[in-house]
């Protein structure tokens, strides 16, 4: 069904509007001198992956406490310029380490008995503020939330901590973990390692920008519309967004509400792609066993299939040049190294991505009971805020909302209880069956992340929709694996999605390894 005369003028008039206000944004943002540019990494411990580090700390041939201390120097040198953690505990963490150092001195079993056990015994680990760690704040930047602190550690983090990893601290994230600006008036705004007049992305923003940085080497992330994929993505770097239900969301704030959780996965953030694998064993638990992750993938034997963009949505701008061309690359790469032909598919419905993502997270629970406005949640724990009053404090700046928040807090007032449409819901339900058909156990697509590069900051603001090549696929509920493709001429990551069926997590995980042995994976920004 085409879009009524109505609904294309609507579209025009909203792309109009976002292009004026865009054009003054631009006109009245200050000038700035060139920003500094990251230190380099000087130290070799810092270009070694989780799983060599952990090999090293347990043979003895560096202690937890020396891989502890580089990474806590590090952090140092780079977050005063990234403001990516916003809480460490620094302390805490070299007394674990040393805790660990001593474990292993007295261990008699041997290295295979703590690698079992204790598979990441000794390496640092950063966390998104939105995840629950003890003694840690838990705010998600909501000024009313100051002086919160975690009391338990969420699920995921539980299991990271038992395997041996040590938290150095918590990330920032965007206000309330809903918007692709990691930025909030309690801890400020973050910065893209790469430019730092740039975006890290959002909501896990903040382990993004750690991660780019080499201020963390694995990291916690949450996405329910590509929280984990659109700040990898910005800041080349690994992540997966698993398979919902998987990974437990709990002890996550905010909660999940409606039939959200059906969409919210919980997944690992890295700089190497050898990492995915095994955090995500740990952190899945006894789940882990659903996705059949220690069978060996033979990638000569799966079916590849490329999109190369979203067939024109009305709200989207279109991919850029230089992605739909290294997507071609990624094509070109795996039909010469596999033998296999990478067929282009076409899904007209992927023109609704933003309107499916947005009706099915409005949509209520079993029980018939909606999701907790977003007014609530940034009221809590008083009452609710009033959009439009929230609004005219921003503008004399007195709000202690971000414009983002603001902003959706008036779309979800706009949208009131207006049902879902049947058309939106039926172009959904046959994109799914048509993705699930086109997929099956042995199948996975490249689908583009972003439609540019790393924006500068607030840019988002007028170009809001652009998120829906993330959050199309957390409504249809698939696996997926962020995965960097090198730098453009302006040094900015580039990367791809990696999509395949419900439950086929291995797929995607084994495409990572591939591409970043193919195109290079993580680049350090300080030497760009």
């Amino acid at each position: 069904m085409a879009l009524s005369r109505l609904e294309r003028a609507q579209v025009w008039l909203f792309k109009a509007v976002m292009g004026v206000l865009f054009a003054l944004f631009r006109f009245l943002s200050p000038r700035r001198p060139a920003p500094r540019k990251l230190p380099p990494v000087n130290n070799p411990l810092l270009v070694l992956s989780a799983t060599q580090l952990a090999k090293k700390i347990r043979r003895r041939e560096v202690s937890s406490v020396e891989v502890v201390q580089v990474y806590i120097d590090r952090i140092q040198e780079v977050n005063p310029l990234l403001n990516a953690m916003v809480k460490d505990r620094f302390a805490a963490a070299l007394q674990e380490a040393a805790q660990v150092d001593k474990l292993i001195e007295e261990e008699t079993g041997g290295e295979e008995v703590l690698e079992d056990r204790l598979p990441l015994l000794g390496v640092p680990l950063s966390v998104k503020e939105a995840f629950a760690l003890q003694g840690m704040p838990h705010t998600t930047g909501v000024v009313s939330r100051r002086g919160v602190l975690s009391t338990v550690d969420s699920p995921p983090v539980a299991l990271l901590k038992r395997a041996g990893a040590i938290p150095l601290g918590v990330t920032n994230s965007s206000e309330l973990c809903m918007w692709s600006e990691s930025h909030n008036h309690l801890y400020g705004i973050t910065n893209n390692p790469y430019d730092l007049e740039r975006i890290p992305g959002g909501s896990s923003g903040g382990e993004g920008s750690i991660l780019g940085g080499a201020g963390a080497v694995i990291g916690v992330g949450s996405d329910i519309g590509g929280s984990i994929r659109m700040p990898c993505f910005f800041t080349g770097i690994f992540g997966h967004k698993t398979t919902p239900g998987v990974v437990s969301n709990e002890n996550q704030y905010p909660p999940s509400s409606g039939r959200q959780n059906e969409y919210l996965s919980t997944g690992p953030m890295c700089r190497y792609a050898e990492d995915l694998l095994p955090m995500l064993k740990i952190m899945a638990g006894p789940n882990a066993e659903k996705l059949s992750l220690n069978t060996k993938v033979d990638l000569k034997k799966l079916r590849f299939f490329t999109i190369p963009h979203d067939g024109g949505a009305l709200l989207t701008r279109p991919v850029s040049k230089e992605l739909m061309q290294i997507q071609r690359e990624v094509v070109q790469r795996l039909e010469a190294d596999f033998g296999v032909k990478v067929q282009e598919v076409k899904l007209p419905g992927l023109r609704y991505s933003f309107q499916i993502w947005d009706t099915y997270m409005g949509l209520p629970d079993k029980e018939g009971k909606p999701p907790q406005p977003f007014v609530e949640l940034m009221g809590e724990p008083g009452r609710p805020v009033w959009p439009v009053w929230e609004l005219l404090k921003w503008t004399m700046g007195k709000s202690e909302h971000t414009m983002a928040a603001i902003g959706l807090a008036l779309l979800e007032m706009a949208h009131g209880s207006k049902p879902a449409s049947p058309f939106i819901i039926q172009q959904k339900e046959k994109l799914q069956k048509e993705v699930e058909e086109l997929l099956g156990t042995d199948g996975v697509f490249l689908y583009p992340s972003h439609p540019r590069v790393a924006p500068k900051h607030h840019h988002p603001l007028f170009r809001p929709f652009d998120f829906s090549y993330t959050g199309i696929i957390n409504i249809l509920g698939l696996p997926v694996t962020q995965c960097p493709l090198g730098l453009n001429e302006e040094g900015l990551p580039m990367g791809v999605q990696v999509v395949a069926g419900k439950l086929q997590d291995r797929l995607p995980l084994a495409v990572a390894l591939y591409l970043e042995k193919a195109f290079g994976g993580w680049r350090d920004p300080g030497a760009n």
